[in-house]
């Protein structure tokens, strides 16, 4: 193989750009972007995959976060989907497991910790701990698109403005691409989100995920700056859906999902208004179907980003599930058979389950102040039917996932399942008591010292932080 094309200029195309030329630096690489495709460009956040994207392709964090406009993040705060607030993070105490059980878990669960003591306190004062920096971040999308496209260009990644309008297919490959020029490569990848340009035309059909995830609209818009940032992204909940808000240096960016069977997308900007106490312009309406294809890849053409799937915004698993799916293509793309694309789409479809579960197991909570929610019966996936019934009396486990490439494993599910109190807290109780001695204690004094660690810190407040360091750090 001598030259990889990307049709895409969006997250997605850029990152499969960049971790391909790390790990092929002598594979030609190029890049056909359409500036008529926008961006939404009101921030978007990561998941901690970003860190190992970042560390393969050599960024520096603090350059990154100069030139993307970024904000630390250490997880999301969800509010008003229970009675009290939950927090999804996943931080020290998922060290203290022995074998494959959540010790440090099940100590917290056990002895009723409150959820902010153990999940990152200082988060929720919207300050950073500067001794371990947090390993997810906000974008600022346009800074980030900027600073990536730099990242290849320093990289000799060849980027080329057009706008593909044929695509020519022989023997079920892609021979060739046309737009005000042909080209042609050894093989290509489909960046261009909902439109999946290049891999409809070799088949991938699809599939709708509306039967689990009623979500199928969203406004997004900015709101100015203000005195703090938030150390998290906070997932509000609301009348039809959720709402999402983002800070990143210099303005907020924000949105609501919502199912347009219950309200409009002028009834949702009303209701943001009423939540913000401030008037709002909408800067994008998008209107989705939750799904994802049956083939990832077919022939010499591999689906990337939005092209392959999309769930909904939730829990930033796009830019996660980009990454993911490239480091897996990078092991596979080397002298490939059809069992190889098989190998790689059954992946993928792992992949895209174990996000769809986690993402739907965020609903498995009663509320009742709208007609939205008073109507909504939750569907559960087989998978995650039949993992609810074993989580009610042990902490998840390792073997509870299938695959290596997951975005969510045992420690995120734990979090959530405790934040929407599913769990029988006497089953978990008699989980952790059963340990012998030696590993309650010791379970019992890192927990002990990682709570007096979070209280005993001065931690800096995080947009201060943030502006004293970016002179020093450009």
């Amino acid at each position: 193989m001598k030259s990889i094309g990307i049709v895409g200029a969006g997250t997605a195309g850029l990152i499969s750009a960049l971790i391909l030329k790390k790990r092929f630096p002598n594979i030609n690489i190029t890049i056909i972007k359409s500036d008529d495709v926008g961006i939404i460009g009101v921030g978007e956040g990561s998941t901690e995959h970003w860190n190992n994207f970042m560390g393969f392709c050599d960024f520096d964090m603090k350059q990154m976060l100069v030139h993307t406009g970024a904000t630390f993040k250490y997880g999301v705060l969800f509010d008003g989907w229970t009675k009290e607030k939950y927090f999804h993070n996943v931080n020290q105490i998922d060290q203290d497991r022995y074998g494959q059980y959540l010790a440090g878990y099940g100590y917290a669960f056990s002895n009723n910790i409150k959820r902010k003591e153990f999940t990152s306190g200082f988060a929720f004062e919207d300050r950073i701990d500067v001794t371990s920096f947090p390993n997810q971040y906000h974008f600022d999308t346009f800074k980030l698109n900027t600073f990536l496209t730099y990242q290849c260009k320093l990289r000799n990644i060849k980027i080329v403005e057009d706008f593909i309008k044929d695509v020519e297919i022989t023997n079920n490959k892609i021979n060739s691409i046309k737009g005000r020029k042909k080209y042609k490569f050894d093989f290509f990848i489909d960046a261009t989100g909902f439109k999946r340009l290049l891999i409809s035309k070799l088949g991938a059909k699809y599939k709708s995920l509306n039967q689990y995830l009623p979500m199928n609209e969203a406004i997004a818009f900015q709101t100015p700056d203000t005195h703090y940032y938030s150390s998290h992204t906070l997932a509000k909940a609301m009348d039809a859906g959720w709402m999402w808000r983002i800070p990143v240096q210099g303005r907020w960016g924000n949105g609501y999902v919502f199912d347009n069977n219950y309200m409009t997308a002028e009834e949702a900007k009303i209701e943001c208004e009423k939540y913000l106490k401030r008037k709002i312009e909408i800067g994008k309406n998008i209107k989705f179907s939750a799904g994802t294809l049956d083939k990832f890849w077919i022939g010499n053409c591999c689906a990337i980003g939005l092209s392959g799937s999309f769930v909904e915004p939730m829990e930033a698993s796009s830019i996660g599930s980009s990454i993911q799916q490239t480091f897996i293509l990078m092991h596979m793309i080397s002298n490939y058979s059809q069992n190889t694309i098989n190998r790689y789409n059954k992946v993928m479809t792992g992949v895209i389950e174990n996000i769809v579960d986690f993402v739907l197991l965020h609903y498995k909570v009663k509320k009742n102040n709208s007609k939205f929610w008073k109507d909504y019966e939750i569907n559960l996936t087989d998978s995650l039917k039949d993992k609810l019934e074993i989580w009610k009396n042990r902490l998840p486990i390792r073997e509870d996932f299938d695959g290596n490439y997951n975005l969510f494993t045992e420690s995120n599910f734990a979090i959530v399942l405790e934040g929407i109190n599913h769990f029988d807290k006497n089953k978990i109780k008699f989980e952790y008591n059963i340990q012998n001695d030696k590993i309650k204690n010791m379970t019992k004094t890192k927990m002990i010292d990682f709570l007096n660690y979070q209280k005993g810190k001065y931690y800096p407040k995080h947009k201060e932080f943030i502006e004293t360091n970016n002179k020093q750090w450009r």
